[in-house]
This record gives structure tokens, sequence and C-alpha cells, in this order.
């Protein structure tokens, strides 16, 4: 793949796929494959700082999550952060919003930062900053977007889950702007570093403790998470459709 409309053929995909098998992988596939559209438009409409690098960085960014699902789906071993993303996605006791942080922060956190570096391979990776952080601008956008609509897949999460008040804000406040500029400082030491396979081992063992901790986070706010997760719809499929729309409506 070396354009962007050829990343959203597999996109789409992939999204069938989760249809087809009933995969709760695809609520991170719909909302990723919804930002890409918007940074294609972006680049159609000369929006970004250099718009065929930004093009680059994101044909590579979005192989580093195909290449994960497609060694998930072949049996074989992903990088932890993507392989807790994945165990997760077989389960059905999780939040909606569960599993797109866990997606989130295996993409951001983890194959962001390396996608940056090998755009900027031999350059000075400073000069990208402006375009990476527009990726993770139109990221957070979707997020917040869905967030605000997530009644519609998740009845009662604005009801249940203030009631945690801050005993844990792992899953609470995921920020992805504090994810932004972890990826950003990663990015700098990768690019620096001439052991490219220990720095990826060494960031996905952190990243990969933070997804452990999405998925299990703390006895209480895992017994609030039971309370809302009953009351959340249990088709896969109408909660993809439902999230889909609700990606639509909040990024064109």
């Amino acid at each position: 793949m070396t354009t962007l409309d050829e990343v959203l053929v597999r996109m789409d995909q992939i999204v069938a796929e989760c249809h087809q098998s009933q995969s709760r992988m695809g609520y991170f596939a719909i909302l990723y494959r919804q930002v890409t559209r918007r940074i294609r438009d972006g680049i159609f409409t000369g929006e970004f700082l250099d718009n065929p690098r930004m093009e680059l960085l994101d044909v590579l960014f979005a192989q580093r999550f195909i290449q994960a699902y497609d060694l998930w789906k072949s049996e074989q071993v992903p990088t932890q952060s993507w392989k807790v993303a994945f165990e997760a996605s077989e389960k059905s006791n999780h939040l909606v919003l569960q599993h797109l942080f866990l997606g989130i922060n295996a993409h951001i956190n983890l194959d962001l930062g390396i996608a940056a570096s090998e755009t900027m391979h031999g350059k000075n990776l400073v000069d990208i900053k402006a375009d990476f952080d527009k990726i993770n601008e139109i990221l957070a956008e979707l997020v917040d977007g869905v967030k605000a609509n997530i009644s519609k897949v998740s009845p009662i999460f604005g009801w249940v889950i203030p009631l945690a008040k801050g005993k844990d804000e792992m899953l609470l406040n995921f920020s992805i702007q504090l994810a932004r500029d972890g990826a950003w400082k990663y990015a700098n030491e990768y690019h620096a570093d001439p052991d490219k396979e220990f720095q990826i081992q060494d960031r996905d063992k952190n990243i990969a403790a933070l997804a452990r901790k999405l998925v299990n986070p703390g006895k209480f706010l895992s017994f609030l998470i039971k309370i809302v997760a009953f009351a959340e719809w249990k088709s896969v499929s109408k909660t993809l459709e439902q999230l889909d729309q609700v990606a639509h409506e909040t990024i064109q």
C-alpha cells in the first residue's frame, strides 16, 4: 500500500470482516477508518503543511494497525500492545469505549512515533511536528464526538460511570493529548536510537501495561463497568452500524 485510497480499501475489508465475524475489533476499525478518510480529504484540499509527506505518514501509520490485525487473524503474534486489544475484543464484558481506547492506546502510544520516524528517515524529525499533531487533533475530535454520543450504544454510561468519582482515572480520563505528547517524546527517542528493535520492545512493554489497566481498571470501576456493559447493545453488528453513523456525523 502506497496511497490512502489503497489503505481505505483494506480498512473497508477489515470492517466488513468484523461485521461478518461479529468482532468487536471493528469498533476501533470504524473509528480509525473515518480518521483516515478525513486525512485523505484534507490532503486533497491541501490542508497540511506538507501534503505528500502527510500521505506517506498516514500510510505508514495505518499499515502498523493493518499488519497487527493480519498477524492476529493468521494466529501469529503482533506487538503486546495490540495483543491485549485483540484478546479483549474476543470478550463481551468490556465496554465499547474500552475497546476504542485499547486500539487508540496501541496505535498512538506505540505506532505513531514509529511511523513519524520512518517518514522522516534521515531527516530532521521536528519538521513533521505540526502534521503529527494534526493527526491527533482529528482523532481527538472524533473520540470526543463518540463520547458525547455514547448513549446511542451505551444507554446508562453517562449515569453510572460518574459514580466512580475519581477512584480510577485510567478509563475515565484517557487523554489523546497526553498520548500525543508521549508519542512525540517516544518518536524522538526512536528516531535517535540506532537500535530500533530495542526501542520497540521496550516501549511496547510499557504500553501493553497501560492496556492491561484499561482492561482491568480496579475493583470499583470494574463493578460499575459490569452494570454499564449489561445495558449496552449485545449485537456487535448493530453497535458497529451505530458507531459508523456517529463517526460519520462527527467528522465529514
